[in-house]
C-alpha cells in the first residue's frame, strides 16, 4: 500500500501520548517520528513521537495473525524489515494492537503501561540524520538550534511551551469576549508618528520617497474605535519596534491590546486582573485568588517604587529594599566622608542650590547570613562601574556598630555612622552598599545589584518563576520627563495620557509636578503590561502640546486625524497593552523570549534559519526609489 492509500484507508485513531491501560486490546493507527530505535535481537522497539508524547511500538516478525491481530504474516514481516532500516526522525505510520507491558512498564512515561504490537507499517519520509538530537535536555548552541528551528520545535519542551501559548490565547479570547470586548483588527502599515520607540519603515513603491511605518502598537487606532462607538475592543496583535534587543525584547512581538470606553482606572484594573486570574487557573491550574483575595493585585505609587527599589518594575519575591540617605547626609553635612560632604554642600537649609544639579545618596543591606566574602563584594564594584558608577562604597557592620573593611570607617563621624545604621536597620555582620550621584544612575546601579545579589543568594532563580508569582500595579507616575540634553519636557508615556485633575493647573507652570493616570503591571520584576486613561479633552490637550513644544501646526501634521476624531464626540476611555510573549515566558519558566516565540530573531535582529535580513537587487531598490549608502567606519 503506497503512502497516499495508507492515509486514505487508515485514519489516525489516537495521538501517541494519549494511549493508556484503558486502550489495551484496541486496534490503533498512529503517525509520528522515530524518536529512538532499539534492536533487541529478534524484535525492534521504537519510541514513536508526536505532539502529544511518546508511545513504544514493537516490531516482532514472529507475531501470529489472529482475531486480535488483523493482518497477514507477509505484512508483519514487511513491517519488521522496515523497522530494521529505520533511523531517528523518520516519519512513519503504524497500525497495531495495544497490549500491556506488564512488569516492563515504564513509570516515567504517561504511556508507560502499554505498547503497540505492529501489524502494518508505512514510511512517509526517510529523514537525513539531524544536526542535533531531538531530546528534552539539549546542550547544542542556540545559534544551531535557531538555524534548524523546525527541528528544535519538535522537542517536547518547545511543544509544551507553544501549547501553553495556544491555551492562554484561547483563554484571553474567551474571557475578553465574555466581558463585552469585540476582537477588531488594526493596520500594520501606518503613518509614522513620534512615539517612545524607533519604527521600522516600509518604502511605498507607488508614492516615491514616502514610507509607511510598521505599527509599534495599535494605540491611535484603538482610540479611534472608541470614538467610533465600539465601546470595548481587544486584539492579539503583532507589533514592531526597531530597538536594541535583550532577553525580554524582540523586534516583532505580540501583545494583548485592550481599550474600553466610559471606564476609570479601577475598571481597567478589574478587567485585566480577571483576565490573568482566568489565564493562570486554566493554563497552570493556579488559583491567584488564594494569594490575592478577590483577584485584586496590590498597588504602589511610582515615587515609592523608585525610592524603595530604584525602578518602576520591582521584583517583590524578595526584600532588600533601598533606603534614601540624602536627608540624613545633608543633616550631618557629609559626616566626615568627603564625597558625601560634596553632596551635602549642594543643599542650603535642605534646599538644592539653583546652580547645581540634584544628587542623592542611597544604601542597601546585604544580610550577614548571606555569607558574602570580600572577594565577592569586590566583584560587585566591578559590576557597578560597568553601569556608569564611579565605584561602590561599602562597609561591614561590627557587633558594636562600627564599620570595618571600608575606607569610610577612617573619617565617618560616630553620629552619622550610628544614624545610617539605624536608618538601614544594619546588624552585626551585615554589609552596607552605598551609591551616590545623579538619581538615574544611583537607581539603575542599586536596582540591578539588588536583583543580581538576590540570584547569588538563591532568593530567586537565575530565570523562571521558582514557583512564586508576585504581581504589582505601579501607579501615579509623572506625566512629563525633563530631558537634560535638549532642555525640554517630553511625554513620559505619550501625549494623550490624562493628567490627574488636581495636576492640570501645573501642566504649563510646573510640569514636573504633573501626575497622570498611567499604569504598569509588573510580574516578578518584568513589566508585562502598560497603559493609561486617555486624554479626551481638547483644551487640556492643547496645554500638553504647548508644554512639549509642539505647535498647533506640528500637532496637526503628526496627529491631525486623531485630533479631528477627538473633536467629534470622543467618550472617556482608556486601555492597556499586555506583553503576551513576556507572560508566556514567565508562565512557562523559559529563559528568554526566544524560547516562547516559534521563529524568533537573534540579539542582532537576524533570523538564523532564513538568513533575514538579506540584500536585494539593484532593480528592486530602483523600483522602490531607494538608494543604499554604505556608512564610513
Amino acid at each position: 500500500m503506497d503512502t497516499q492509500k495508507f492515509i486514505e484507508h487508515w485514519k489516525r485513531t489516537h495521538y501517541c501520548g494519549e494511549l493508556r491501560a484503558s486502550h489495551i486490546g484496541q486496534q490503533v493507527v498512529l503517525f509520528g517520528w522515530v524518536g529512538n530505535r532499539r534492536d533487541h535481537g529478534g524484535c525492534v522497539f521504537v519510541d514513536l513521537r508526536d505532539r502529544e508524547g511518546i508511545a513504544q511500538v514493537v516490531f516482532d516478525p514472529s507475531l501470529a495473525p489472529g482475531p486480535e491481530i488483523p493482518s497477514s504474516p507477509d505484512e508483519i514481516k514487511a513491517s519488521y524489515a522496515l523497522a530494521e532500516q529505520m533511523r531517528s526522525e523518520w516519519v512513519i505510520a503504524i497500525r497495531g494492537v495495544v497490549v500491556s507491558r506488564g512488569a516492563n512498564a515504564n513509570p516515567k512515561l504517561p504511556t508507560g503501561e502499554v505498547e503497540i504490537r505492529v501489524v502494518q507499517t508505512e514510511v512517509f519520509n526517510r529523514a537525513d540524520t539531524p544536526p542535533f538530537e531531538i531530546v528534552d535536555d539539549l546542550d547544542t548552541r542556540e545559534e544551531v538550534r535557531l538555524q534548524y528551528r523546525y527541528l528544535d520545535l519538535r522537542r517536547a519542551p518547545m511543544q509544551k511551551t507553544l501549547r501553553l501559548r495556544h491555551k492562554i490565547n484561547q483563554v484571553a479570547r474567551n474571557y475578553l469576549t465574555g466581558i463585552g470586548c469585540y476582537e477588531l483588527e488594526t493596520p500594520f502599515m501606518v503613518k509614522y508618528t513620534p512615539g517612545g520607540a524607533r519604527n521600522f519603515l516600509v518604502p511605498s513603491r507607488h508614492n516615491a520617497g514616502k514610507f509607511y511605518a510598521l505599527a509599534e502598537s495599535p494605540q491611535l487606532f484603538k482610540q479611534l474605535f472608541m470614538v467610533a462607538g465600539f465601546d470595548r475592543y481587544f486584539q492579539i496583535v503583532k507589533c514592531f519596534r526597531d530597538e536594541d534587543f535583550r532577553l525580554d525584547r524582540q523586534p516583532e512581538f505580540t501583545q494583548v491590546d485592550i481599550e474600553m470606553s466610559f471606564v476609570n482606572q479601577d475598571d481597567l484594573f478589574t478587567a485585566v486582573e480577571g483576565l490573568l486570574v482566568r489565564v493562570f487557573r486554566e493554563s497552570l491550574g493556579i488559583d491567584l485568588e488564594q494569594s490575592y483575595p478577590g483577584g485584586r493585585f496590590p498597588r504602589m505609587k511610582y515615587d515609592e517604587s523608585m525610592r524603595l527599589y530604584g525602578n518602576d518594575k520591582p521584583d517583590l519575591r524578595f526584600g532588600m529594599q533601598h533606603v534614601d540617605l540624602t536627608d540624613l547626609v545633608i543633616e550631618h553635612k557629609g559626616g566626615g566622608v568627603p564625597f558625601l560632604a560634596d553632596i551635602a554642600k549642594r543643599y542650603e537649609d535642605g534646599t538644592l542650590r539653583r546652580d547645581l544639579p540634584p544628587e542623592i545618596v542611597k544604601g542597601m543591606i546585604i544580610p550577614a547570613d548571606a555569607g558574602m566574602s570580600r572577594t565577592e563584594a569586590d566583584k560587585l564594584e566591578v559590576v557597578a562601574k560597568s553601569m556608569g558608577a564611579k565605584g561602590l562604597a561599602r562597609a561591614k557592620v561590627a557587633a558594636d556598630g562600627a564599620w570595618t573593611q571600608s575606607p569610610l570607617a577612617k573619617t565617618v563621624t560616630p553620629e552619622m555612622r550610628l544614624a545610617i545604621n539605624k536608618a538601614l536597620g544594619a546588624k552585626d555582620g551585615d554589609l552596607i552598599l552605598f551609591q551616590f550621584g545623579k538619581a538615574a544612575m544611583v537607581h539603575t546601579v542599586l536596582a540591578n545589584l539588588r536583583v543580581l545579589i538576590a540570584k547569588k543568594l538563591g532568593l530567586i532563580p537565575e530565570y523562571g518563576h521558582g514557583g512564586k508569582f508576585q504581581f504589582l500595579w505601579v501607579v501615579e507616575p509623572p506625566m512629563f520627563d525633563y530631558d537634560e540634553e535638549t532642555k525640554r519636557w517630553a511625554a513620559a508615556h505619550h501625549a494623550f495620557t490624562r493628567p490627574h485633575d488636581d495636576s492640570v493647573p501645573f501642566i504649563e507652570s510646573d510640569p514636573g509636578k504633573v501626575l497622570c493616570y498611567r499604569y504598569d503591571l509588573v510580574l516578578n520584576g518584568f513589566e508585562i503590561g502598560g497603559g493609561s486613561i486617555r486624554l479626551h479633552d481638547p483644551e487640556v490637550q492643547k496645554k500638553v502640546f504647548r508644554t512639549l513644544g509642539i505647535e498647533q501646526e506640528e500637532a496637526r501634521q503628526k496627529f491631525g486625524f486623531l485630533l479631528d476624531a477627538l473633536r467629534f464626540g470622543a467618550p472617556p476611555h482608556g486601555g492597556i497593552a499586555i506583553g503576551w510573549d513576556r507572560v508566556a515566558m514567565l508562565l512557562s519558566g523559559a529563559e528568554s523570549l526566544r524560547d516562547v516565540i516559534p521563529f524568533p530573531k537573534t540579539q542582532k535582529g537576524t533570523d538564523q534559519m532564513t538568513e533575514a535580513p538579506n540584500e536585494v537587487s539593484a532593480e528592486q531598490l530602483a523600483d522602490l526609489h531607494i538608494q543604499t549608502v554604505v556608512a564610513k567606519e
